[in-house]
């Protein structure tokens, strides 16, 4: 039986690369094509050098209609440009990755009806979907880290959210803020209070939690490292630690990826994986949760391959079964 046909479009970008090395190795599919226009006919490891010996594979700038699956790795606003200009098959599932159909407002495209992709929330609807629109990075982080409580109603307050993320949260675009002389030993925030996952995260909390009107004060910051995501957002909250950690604990019960430590946490255990990790503390009436996830991996190409393995019926973990870059 021939295995299902995987088509990337946006090939060169960090995001895109993690896709392919994921993707070369998952035992239930076949990449038929990776779409690069500035690279077409050139060996993917000469861009991914990480993929030297493992792949022959050459970005194309031809399109197969036809394929099973296509991941849209393409910079915000692109996707819907790209689907204005090209048909697809009616079978082709499809994957975004970028911004443009996150919100209620996009969800509709061209007759094609977008699900929201965070599998700790939607699973149900993700397995029956054909187009996913993959979350952002931090919007990821922070709603898993939220997602317990406004889904018991218990978000009362607002939320003060503090999250760093490394240096490939940026893309591979050159810039000040990208330059090594600039990110080394150095830290800094920016879009504070206005970053634009906020409303994907605001939109989850209101449809899971209808009395909700507290405000989420995010300060995003540029951490001096490559990749990962660390978040601590706190709020007020009556009860005990035991019992946050009891619902919390079985909130995630059943999720593949997503776990409550009883032990601080720090970003070696999740980088290189597609797993969130969660510690809670609490400090007379306030309730830390501290989340981590590696952006890359379960805030971009890692939860895409999340999302496919549900929709094609594959088992949930398959092909992100990854150690972590531990030491």
């Amino acid at each position: 039986m021939n295995k299902p046909l995987i088509g990337i479009i946006g090939g060169a970008g960090f995001t895109a690369g993690e896709l392919i090395r994921l993707l070369i190795h998952h035992s239930e599919v076949e990449i038929d094509f990776i779409y690069s226009t500035s690279n077409a006919g050139n060996k993917v490891y000469k861009i991914h050098q990480d993929l030297m010996g493992t792949t022959e594979l050459a970005f194309s700038n031809d399109i197969n209609p036809n394929v099973n699956v296509l991941f849209l790795c393409l910079g915000h606003g692109n996707s819907k440009l790209f689907l204005k200009q090209h048909t697809f098959s009616d079978h082709t599932k499809i994957i975004d990755l970028s911004a443009d159909f996150r919100l209620e407002a996009d969800r509709n495209f061209n007759g094609k009806n977008f699900i929201y992709g965070l599998p700790e929330l939607q699973k149900r609807n993700i397995i029956k979907a054909k187009h996913i629109a993959n979350p952002g990075c931090f919007a990821t982080a922070i709603q898993l880290a939220l997602l317990p409580l406004t889904g018991s109603n218990l978000i009362k307050h607002d939320v003060h959210i503090n999250a760093v993320t490394g240096a490939t949260g940026a893309g591979t675009a050159l810039s000040r803020t990208t330059n090594f002389t600039w990110r080394d030993n150095n830290f800094s925030h920016y879009k504070a209070f206005t970053h634009q996952h906020l409303g994907e995260i605001n939109q989850t909390i209101k449809q899971m939690q209808n009395n909700f009107n507290s405000e989420l004060y995010f300060i995003p910051n540029r951490g001096n490292f490559s990749r990962g995501i660390f978040v601590t957002a706190y709020t007020k909250f009556e009860g005990t630690l035991e019992e946050a950690n009891k619902l919390y604990k079985n909130f995630y019960r059943d999720a593949a990826f997503t776990f409550v430590s009883d032990e601080d946490i720090h970003l070696k255990q999740v980088v290189n994986t597609n797993k969130c990790i969660i510690h809670l503390h609490t400090h007379h009436n306030t309730l830390l949760i501290t989340s981590v996830i590696d952006n890359l991996l379960k805030g971009a190409a890692g939860q895409a391959i999340q999302n496919m393995n549900l929709m094609c019926g594959f088992e949930e973990t398959e092909g992100l079964q990854l150690k972590a870059n531990y030491f």
